[in-house]
């Protein structure tokens, strides 16, 4: 069931009372915020799983062992001055 179709089930006439889906959808308890680890939120935390997962299926489908990782990160370039 979409969220329109849960609100609408709740209050039909969600429209006449509320300027956005979003904000009946919070004020019915469709949707609620969760607190979460701020770290959880930069993007190199949340995608490395993904990253880690990829490079386990490139090891996986090219056989490669033993070989060490390389960074996600490439090196800083330093400018002379």
């Amino acid at each position: 069931m979409t969220l329109r179709e849960q609100v609408e089930q709740l209050l039909p006439d969600w429209e006449s009372w509320y300027p956005s889906l979003f904000d009946a959808a919070r004020d019915l308890g469709v949707i609620r915020a969760r607190v979460c680890d701020p770290g959880s939120l930069l993007l190199s935390n949340r995608h490395a799983g993904v990253v880690s997962e990829a490079v386990r299926a490139h090891r996986e489908q090219w056989s490669i062992e033993g070989e060490p990782e390389t960074s996600s990160r490439p090196a800083r370039k330093t400018r002379d001055r």
